[in-house]
């Protein structure tokens, strides 16, 4: 039963960051997930310290204040003469700093460590169960992110028209009357969501490549949006069944497997995709001088 909850967690995990993942890559945003996931650290630990408990919803409010923070701060400086990439990596640095700071100040007071935020340990997740009316509900990650999962599922649903053409065509977007910055605001909340709700299984660093990696990886499969997306959720799903596979195998970290195999996806996605493979493509470049010859 162990196994089926954590593969069960590092699937909702991967799922929902390569989900959300689709639409940062098509803006070419990528690296602002990334900002997101680490700078949102001092939200984390400040609801903490508020609220005096590791439940899932102060988090989530910590998380998405501190997420919009980022989101807000990396606008201002890009659009004042800063360069988008210096603006994101000056954010979430002085950010991420700040929540390191904080968490080794109250490192002895609290039940939170620096192990714990940026690395986690999905192999813990079946023995910090959810009690509800005296009955054991099961992980309380895998409600945590599943619920996330579930949030961002009906709201992508429901306004998938206006994601897609903002994520293509913002300038367009705006002139038909769609609000470009609220979809945009709305997205990055989601991404601070399920960043912090896959914090306690996979930590601040690794969720990064499950943001980036699966949904890089249905890029390079597809160039319809719908499709990309269920391809992005079973490239994470894979991930979470053969990385634990792999990490019994070896005897390794767990998360660290799931992202080992995500890559190895993406290099095989890389080497054979039917239009953008490199391998395709030398094979196709190759019968084409043999034809002209």
């Amino acid at each position: 039963m162990n196994t089926f909850w954590i593969i069960l967690t590092g699937a909702l995990v991967a799922a929902s960051c390569g989900f959300l993942g689709c639409f940062l890559i098509l803006r070419r945003m990528a690296m602002l997930g990334d900002a997101i996931s680490h700078s949102i650290l001092p939200g984390i630990v400040i609801a903490f310290l508020l609220s005096g408990s590791r439940d899932i919803l102060p988090m989530l409010i910590g998380a998405a204040v501190v997420g919009l923070l980022t989101v807000f701060i990396v606008q201002l400086l890009s659009q004042n003469g800063v360069k988008a990439d210096a603006a994101i990596g000056v954010t979430f640095t002085a950010l991420f700093s700040v929540g390191v700071v904080l968490v080794s100040l109250y490192t002895a007071q609290v039940d939170l460590d620096l192990d714990c935020v940026l690395y986690g340990e999905i192999a813990y997740v079946p023995w910090d169960t959810w009690q509800w009316g005296g009955i054991d509900m099961g992980p309380r990650a895998a409600w945590g992110i599943g619920g996330v999962f579930l949030l961002s599922l009906l709201l992508v649903g429901l306004f998938f028209k206006q994601f897609k053409l903002c994520s293509f065509d913002p300038a367009l977007a705006a002139a038909i009357g769609i609000p470009v910055g609220s979809f945009h605001y709305l997205l990055m909340t989601l991404v601070s969501f399920t960043t912090v709700a896959a914090f306690e299984s996979v930590g601040a660093i690794l969720v990064v490549a499950m943001l980036v990696v699966p949904s890089a990886t249905a890029y390079l499969l597809t160039e319809k949006l719908h499709v990309m997306l269920f391809i992005s959720m079973g490239v994470g799903v894979l991930c979470s069944v053969f990385g634990y596979l792999l990490a019994s195998w070896m005897d390794s970290s767990i998360a660290g497997s799931m992202t080992a195999v995500s890559g190895l996806l993406f290099l095989l996605a890389f080497l054979f995709s039917p239009r953008h493979g490199m391998v395709i493509r030398m094979l196709a470049r190759r019968r084409m001088r043999l034809g002209t010859n």
